[in-house]
């Protein structure tokens, strides 16, 4: 069973007596970490804490141990790139399925999907010999201008937590590590080296820490990366409080800490202040050609002749190399590691489900959708998102695919499907980013145009009159200052023109769809005027069929929001209160951004102001366009009387709401059901209400269906920052069920005693 594992370190034989403990696999994993750690020499440990190439670090190859091999990332496996360079290897074997971006994934609102999604990713993995891929990301939305919400979960830390624990459960069920990233308050990508978080020890655990925390301690995350900007004025990558006091020693999470690519910044921060493994550190070896340039990061050279030097002890080092072991264990070294799969049917059938699941129809008035193709003669698409590849570009994110379905030949594929006389017209409408490459990858088709403004939108206006029905692809796409690793959003409205071009089609032509595809809300000033309209994300591989497949009425969506879409910034509370995106401090290279809305993020914010607006009109301008939780179906759902199976509760048990769930319509659909609790009395501020439950429930047309949803006292909690410590306080409490934040059906109150 061992010679495996003999012949990859070059012996030949080994004999019984002479065999490592650590190899033998009858022995605790914890023993053999322990004997392995023994074995190795001062170079050795050293060289397992810091990278050897971009994505890989060494193993300890006289002991038996592989190279580890990271890769990015949370919506698919990256392409492998050059040992030294961000530039693609131009290998012929690593393309990939692309996965529906995280926000998509979150907007499920189904844990399912996250268990599938992991697995799928695992699998992926697997056939690439990646034992970590750097994610899922779970940073919560505090603006819409972040560059890189599109990669993680939403606003709110209830719903990514409970979509992070599945996603990381299935992934390393594969013998994949997750590195949930970016830990933590990665809010920010102008500048993100310098900014230095400012934010309350409550809304650091109640809004910023949960989802991190449920990844550690019921998912039980391999690794973690840590995040480029500051807290406490320490990078996150080394950083006290976050590292060592929290992570390791309150949620007692025994995996590995690595660095984002180049977040280490200092020696002794980053030996004393919990970092276990440490990677893309920019040094002069990279950009002019010195040999063991990775030997001049933080943690290689310097730390090993700090050692000799006697300013460190080596208990510091064996700590990381031991957490540094546990993962070759969890990972290179385990055996029974089921089959790899690259582009399997499975995974685009994965990809499809959670995509047509995570699609949220936002508004339909007039029923416009679903489409009947066998009542319209003609349809136009408008738009260059219609027929832009959105898998490549935005950073880290971006994938190397087999196929990506664009949405005009998803729709133009349904309607060949249906045999439909249904004609496709197309118009591009406007010009915005037309690069359709990333690092090496090039692929899809040129959308090089050198029509002016004005002649695109005259041809698409001309078009629209004649047209059935128009479809508009539009929102954002993965250029810098979209959404997009390495730059913030400048602006809350469309880019390229967009909605001057909506205003001109919506004129001569009512029946306007609008998809918008991004991983942000955007501006709809509008939103009156067009009657259908239909988040789209971006979706990956399978984007075009799932888009068609919604539109066309194949799938009813039952997608949810998983964050707030504000009418305008003012309704943000980080944007209202004027500290987004902090400021210069004097003299040093630091921005300060102080979270002065505090707990008040997405909806717990606009919950605020609309309880304290005074009069209609205050209250109106108030309301965000589509609530946190929103989501339409082409059926209805009827709320019955919301029960509980007790009035009163204690620290030792658990409440359960119930509430009878009708599909009033003729069509089978999903209702996610969201339980709120509102704590009527409390000696602190709280915000109006909190997500503290839900679940998506299919019915068939007519089908009834009683929804229980179960909570103890963390739903109650508040984290107490005068001890330090979470707290539930006796008093009145009411449960609020509803089909979204904004839209409460009943209630029933409680007491906590």
């Amino acid at each position: 069973m061992l010679l495996g594992i003999v012949c990859i370190v070059g012996h030949s034989s080994f004999s019984e007596a002479q065999t490592p403990v650590y190899l033998d696999e009858t022995k605790p994993m914890e023993q053999r970490i322990e004997d392995a750690l023994k074995r190795m020499t001062l170079d050795e440990k050293i060289a397992v804490i810091h990278a050897q190439s971009k994505f890989s670090s060494p193993g300890v190859k006289r002991l038996g141990f592989p190279d580890l091999w990271t890769d990015d990332g949370p919506h698919g496996v990256r392409p492998d790139v050059l040992w030294d360079e961000w530039v693609q290897a131009g290998q012929t074997n690593d393309s990939c399925v692309a996965f529906p971006a995280l926000t998509c994934l979150a907007a499920t609102w189904n844990p399912d999907m996250a268990r599938l999604y992991g697995e799928s990713l695992g699998e992926e993995a697997l056939y690439r010999k990646k034992s970590v891929i750097l994610g899922p990301g779970v940073n919560i939305f505090r603006t819409p201008l972040g560059g890189r919400n599109f990669e993680y979960m939403g606003e709110d830390p209830y719903l990514a937590s409970r979509m992070v624990v599945p996603y990381v459960q299935g992934l390393q069920s594969k013998g994949v590590a997750a590195c949930v990233k970016h830990y933590c308050l990665n809010n920010d990508e102008e500048y993100r080296h310098q900014v230095n978080v400012i934010v309350s020890d409550r809304a650091l655990h109640e809004i910023y820490l949960p989802a991190f925390r449920a990844a550690v301690q019921e998912g039980g995350a391999w690794s973690i990366m840590g995040a480029y900007n500051l807290y406490q004025n320490q990078h996150n990558c080394h950083n006290a409080t976050l590292l060592n006091k929290i992570l390791k020693q309150d949620w007692g999470f025994d995996g590995v800490v690595i660095s984002d690519w180049g977040g280490c910044h200092d020696t002794d921060e980053a030996v004393k202040n919990g970092l276990d493994l440490e990677f893309g550190t920019w040094t002069d070896g990279l950009t002019m050609g010195r040999t063991n340039a990775y030997d001049s990061y933080h943690m290689a050279e310097a730390y090993k002749q700090a050692i000799k030097a006697g300013k460190y002890t080596t208990k510091e080092l064996d700590e990381k190399v031991r957490r540094v072991l546990r993962l070759f264990f969890r990972t290179t070294m385990q055996r029974e590691k089921p089959f790899g799969f690259l582009c399997s049917e499975s995974h685009y059938e994965a990809a499809l489900k959670i995509a047509q699941e995570g699609i949220v129809l936002l508004k339909n008035e007039g029923s416009l959708l679903p489409l009947d193709l066998s009542k319209i003669k003609r349809i136009l698409v408008v738009g260059e998102n219609a027929i832009k590849m959105m898998t490549v570009g935005g950073g880290s994110s971006s994938l190397k695919v087999q196929r990506e379905i664009l949405p005009l030949d998803g729709l133009q594929q349904f309607v060949n499907r249906k045999l439909s006389n249904c004609k496709l017209d197309y118009a591009r409408g406007y010009v915005g980013d037309t690069i359709q490459s990333f690092d090496g990858v090039s692929v899809g088709r040129s959308l090089y145009d050198t029509r002016t403004p004005a002649q695109l939108m005259a041809e698409a206006v001309e078009k629209a009159r004649e047209a059935d029905v128009v479809i508009f692809f539009g929102g954002l796409n993965k250029a810098a200052y979209q959404d997009s690793e390495g730059h913030d959003r400048q602006q809350y409205g469309l880019p390229y023109g967009q909605d001057a071009l909506i205003e001109a089609l919506v004129k001569v032509n009512p029946r306007l769809v609008y998809v918008n595809i991004s991983g942000n809300c955007v501006a709809m000033p509008w939103l009156q005027k067009v009657p259908a309209v239909v988040q789209g994300w971006f979706i990956g591989s399978e984007a075009g069929e799932a888009i068609a497949s919604v539109l066309c009425g194949d799938v009813n969506p039952s997608g949810k929001l998983p964050f707030t879409w504000y009418a305008s910034l003012d309704q943000c509370g980080a944007h209202a209160l004027n500290t987004y995106p902090g400021t210069w401090r004097d003299g040093h290279q630091i921005i300060d951004e102080e979270y002065k809305e505090g707990l008040f993020v997405g909806y717990r914010w606009t919950d605020r102001l609309v309880l304290e607006a005074k009069g209609k009109t205050a209250k109106q301008k108030a309301t965000p366009l589509f609530p946190f939780g929103h989501g339409l179906s082409y059926t209805t759902f009827q709320y019955g009387k919301v029960s509980a199976d007790k009035n009163t509760m204690t620290a030792k048990d658990k409440i359960t709401f119930t509430i009878p769930i009708t599909n009033t319509g003729d069509r089978a659909g999903a209702e996610t059901v969201q339980l709120y609790i509102r704590d009527v009395k409390s000696s602190v501020e709280r915000p109006v209400k909190e997500l503290k439950a839900f679940q998506k429930v299919f019915l068939q047309p007519g089908e009834t269906r009683q929804v229980s949803l179960t909570i103890d006292k963390s739903a109650l909690s508040f984290y107490d920052d005068r001890i330090a410590s979470w707290t539930v306080e006796p008093g009145d409490f009411e449960g609020l069920v509803g089909s979204s934040s904004g839209q409460i059906a009943g209630r029933y109150p409680f007491k906590f005693q």
